[in-house]
């Protein structure tokens, strides 16, 4: 079956996209070679006058190109002539006399983008599956198909860098205001609306222009300024572990120097470059490892729920709840107060309104999910759900009281998962009936954003309800890790290793912005004492004095009683606007200079920054290699995925296993041996990275 058919309706040729054996269209080297046989039917057929791009699979017109086949390129010369080779023929649609039309429904992502951007008019349906954007920065690379050139002609500078340096999606009224697309219809009138453009033909009007726009894009004085302010940006954001936006700031500035051809030959350049980078290995590694976890997915009847009981109505039940809604199920929420439910509908109805004022959303699709959310204080309103997910504070006592409610209100095989960031899930379901309805399902904060679900299972656990487990937080948009029940369970486990030796760091004389900015140069998107106020510090201290604390104790690692001292001040972080730093209502955050009193004095002398990164981050890698050697994790690719979606391990290392693999791990025992022989018992390097090392094995 052809990627494409020709379906001529009069005088319009109609070219069907419909990639076989395949749920999306994506670009890849046969397509291209197909392409190219497609244009000389349009051109040399006298009897097309136009010609239409119109995609026959459901929620998708073109989502990109073939990363596995990238991948599989052996050579950065071979990426060079794949971006060559596209440019060409994409450059010789634009260029064809007759019109070409993109009827657009659907994903439209990267070289798909790219390939809409090269033809002459672009229709686009309002369905809430169409969306546009050019995510390659996310990938580590840039786009190699004239993205870099055609955004900025389109939509203009400013929004042509917001498109291609932060990879973001834009939704079609967006799409339709900033130029990208040129028309909006209804699903249903898409392909006839396309048809009556190419019959009628169409004049192309030019975007407009705001004042500043005109100003900063009119002249040359104007375009390098915002270059330049982007350049600044980017550095600050990145600290130089992301070369992919930088080249894509070349791109964009030779071809507005240079012109077109110029512009699209760096593009084929940088292309190259970034493909042989390490940081394009691992992002690229990190998108295909996210994609292949939705094949977790079980299709079995028995897994499959349709309602969810939701416990427990603060920000991360509101949270769970949006979440819930938005993958289709229906939510009981129930909390003690009616004034906390209330909360928690105004947190959900916020978040949904302003997707509704991006146009990202519709009025009657908001009010369609709100229509989900049952709310409740009685138990008895949850008897008929089949999952019932708990949310409540941080008390084992309290969860094992809600779990015993549940258990004598629901069916005998309602699964019972409490969202916990630390407590044993075994604990928690001591006195359980049914231990094999228990398991652990670990959000994190905000909910609607992060992507990370760490599911925890007992030794009770049954296969039916970790795969129910699996199969919510799939639908919830969530990568999944299951991981075995113990003290702070992966992610908790490997952060707390982390922060107590940026404490250790702080005691040792280090000021807290050095500390924080070392490991932001490492690559972690916040400082360890910034996450600690963001956490708040009397969580980390309900933590520290919990199980993890007390396995820490008993392998030997001296107690800190630091942060329980802060706790017992009321500095709490960010919400008592004191903490490690000071957040005044309005301006910056400033260093709180009088928590220093908690660690020496406030004379602060300058360490040496590896040594600082190198301390604190290896402090948390090895904690990962003890999870994979005790089997807290299944495997190395569980523990990179947890790291990066769930902390902010520096995603262009790939996480902390493949960062072992890209320095070796004989190189990274080295070091842990140094950090042995001076600091102690906390950085015995763990039993596997020395099996590693003396066997030359990598983990990935």
């Amino acid at each position: 079956m052809p990627y494409f058919t020709i379906k001529k309706q009069d005088d319009i040729a109609v070219v069907l996209l419909n990639q076989p054996n395949s749920p999306v269209n994506v670009l890849s080297t046969k397509m291209l070679s197909s392409f190219a046989t497609l244009m000389d039917t349009i051109e040399q057929d006298n009897e097309i006058k136009a010609a239409i791009f119109y995609s026959q699979k459901p929620d998708c017109w073109v989502a990109g190109a073939d990363i596995k086949e990238f991948m599989a390129m052996k050579s950065s010369d071979e990426a060079q002539e794949l971006s060559r080779g596209g440019n060409k023929l994409l450059s010789r649609l634009a260029n064809l006399k007759k019109p070409i039309i993109a009827a657009i429904n659907g994903a439209t992502l990267g070289g798909g983008l790219e390939f809409a951007m090269a033809c002459h008019y672009r229709i686009a349906s309002t369905d809430k599956k169409t969306v546009f954007g050019l995510p390659e920065v996310k990938l580590g690379l840039l786009p190699g198909g004239g993205g870099t050139q055609r955004t900025v002609q389109l939509v203009g500078l400013r929004n042509a860098l917001d498109m291609l340096l932060t990879g973001k999606n834009v939704y079609p009224y967006k799409a339709k205001k900033i130029g990208l697309v040129d028309e909006l219809i209804h699903k249903e009138g898409l392909l006839q609306a396309a048809i009556k453009v190419a019959q009628k033909g169409f004049k192309k009007r030019s975007r407009k222009k705001g004042m500043l726009d005109k100003v900063l894009e009119g002249t040359s004085l104007g375009r390098n300024f915002v270059l330049k302010k982007a350049r600044e940006t980017v550095t600050r954001k990145t600290r130089g572990n992301y070369p992919a936006p930088l080249k894509i700031l070349d791109c964009v500035e030779i071809g507005l120097d240079s012109g077109m051809a110029a512009g699209l030959e760096a593009e084929s350049a940088g292309f190259a470059y970034l493909h042989s980078t390490e940081a394009c290995k691992s992002l690229i590694a990190l998108f295909i490892a996210m994609g292949d976890n939705k094949k977790l997915k079980s299709t079995a009847k028995t897994h499959q729920v349709h309602d969810i009981a939701m416990i427990g109505a603060g920000f991360m039940g509101a949270g769970i709840t949006e979440v819930s809604i938005k993958a289709g199920y229906n939510i009981v929420l129930k909390d003690i107060s009616l004034v906390g439910l209330g909360s928690a509908l105004r947190i959900v109805w916020n978040d949904f309104n302003k997707l509704v004022k991006r146009k990202a959303m519709g009025v009657v699709e908001r009010d369609m999910l709100m229509a989900k959310i049952t709310t409740t204080v009685e138990d008895s309103d949850l008897k008929n759900t089949d999952l019932v997910i708990e949310a409540v504070f941080e008390d084992i006592g309290l969860k094992q009281k809600i779990l015993a409610n549940i258990e004598a209100t629901c069916k005998s095989n309602t699964i019972f998962a409490t969202n916990t960031s630390s407590l044993p899930i075994a604990d928690i379901a001591a006195n359980a009936k049914h231990p094999t309805n228990i398991i652990g399902m670990h959000y994190f904060s905000p909910v609607p954003k992060m992507p990370l679900l760490e599911i925890i299972v007992t030794n009770k656990t049954s296969a039916r309800a970790i795969a129910i487990a699996t199969n919510v937080g799939i639908a919830q948009g969530k990568t999944v890790v299951v991981v075995k029940d113990g003290p702070g369970f992966y992610t908790t486990r490997i952060l707390s290793a982390l922060t107590h030796e940026a404490l250790q760091v702080l005691k040792a004389g280090a000021s807290i912005e050095a500390i924080d900015n070392a490991m932001k140069d490492w690559g972690f998107p916040v400082g360890p004492l910034s996450l600690l106020d963001e956490v708040g510090i009397d969580v980390a201290a309900h933590i520290a004095r919990g199980d993890l604390g007390k396995m820490f104790k008993d392998r030997g690692i001296e107690k800190d009683d630091s942060i329980q001292k802060l706790a017992d001040a009321k500095l709490f972080g960010r919400k008592t606007s004191k903490g490690f730093y000071i957040y005044p209502k309005k301006g910056r955050k400033t260093v709180n200079k009088n928590i220093y009193k908690y660690f020496g004095s406030e004379e602060r002398k300058d360490l040496d920054k590896t040594t600082v990164q190198n301390q604190i981050g290896l402090a948390m890698v090895n904690e990962a290699l003890l999870c994979l050697q005790e089997g807290i994790i299944s495997s190395a690719a569980d523990g990179d995925l947890a790291a990066i979606l769930g902390l902010g391990f520096p995603p262009f290392t790939g996480g902390p296993f493949s960062y072992i693999n890209a320095q070796g791990a004989s190189e990274i025992l080295t070091t842990m041996k140094q950090l042995h022989a001076e600091h102690g018992i906390r950085f015995k390097p763990a039993d596997i990275l020395v099996e590693y090392a003396e066997t030359d094995k990598v983990f990935i």
